[in-house]
């Protein structure tokens, strides 16, 4: 099986882990380092080198923010919105120590953290890696792991999350793929969401014999 990560970054996924053991960003990464390779795949003139590095430590600075704060910092009504600030400008420290102590072969450690810096609290792209960097971390709120997970941390339906992205959170896409993304990705959930409606039963998943091929 084909790992997540390029043998590239594994490194620094290492030497991040340690700072992503909150609100579960290192599952946010895992995804969010996914889904950006499929839209660098599909985002003529994006840089692997940039993006994936930056993916992998954008979000190591809410460490430092005290746990008990961290849901007050996002969602659709914040009290705390200084600390999505606080936690861009702790992981450009956080990201830039790791940087210079393992020096990643072919990556611009400032093109890296430029990016990084930012990536929440400024809505406009500074550049194509970046604008693909901001849909991994965004895109990642579409995906059945990301809504799962956000309707966890307040507790309520993933329809209600739905609601959330569209109206919030899927006009912030910023390149083609990551538009496309996002909206294939909430119209899936959406009309899952009537399955039960539509033929009086939930979701059902078929247990295949382990003898048949269920995939090309």
């Amino acid at each position: 099986m084909t790992g997540v990560f390029l043998p590239r970054d594994l490194p620094l996924w290492e030497a991040a882990k340690p700072y992503l053991d909150v609100r579960n960003n290192d599952e946010h990464t895992i995804v969010a380092y996914g889904l950006a390779r499929a839209l660098i795949a599909q985002t003529p003139g994006a840089d692997d080198s940039v993006i994936l590095p930056a993916v992998v430590l954008h979000d190591v600075g809410w460490k430092r923010v005290p746990e008990e704060l961290l849901l007050l910092a996002i969602g659709r009504r914040p009290s705390r919105p200084d600390l999505v600030r606080d936690h861009e400008l702790y992981g450009v420290e956080i990201a830039r120590g790791i940087l210079e102590r393992l020096r990643p072969e072919g990556v611009d450690i400032d093109a890296v953290l430029d990016i990084i810096d930012g990536h929440d609290t400024v809505r406009e792209a500074k550049n194509l890696n970046d604008a693909v960097m901001k849909d991994a971390d965004k895109g990642w709120r579409t995906t059945p792991h990301g809504m799962r997970t956000v309707a966890g941390w307040y507790g309520v339906p993933v329809t209600e999350v739905l609601g959330m992205l569209r109206e919030r959170s899927n006009p912030l896409m910023l390149t083609p793929a990551g538009r496309a993304l996002a909206e294939a990705n909430t119209a899936a959930a959406a009309a899952e969401a009537q399955i039960a409606a539509l033929l009086g039963h939930g979701p059902e998943f078929e247990t295949f014999p382990r003898t048949e091929r269920v995939m090309p």
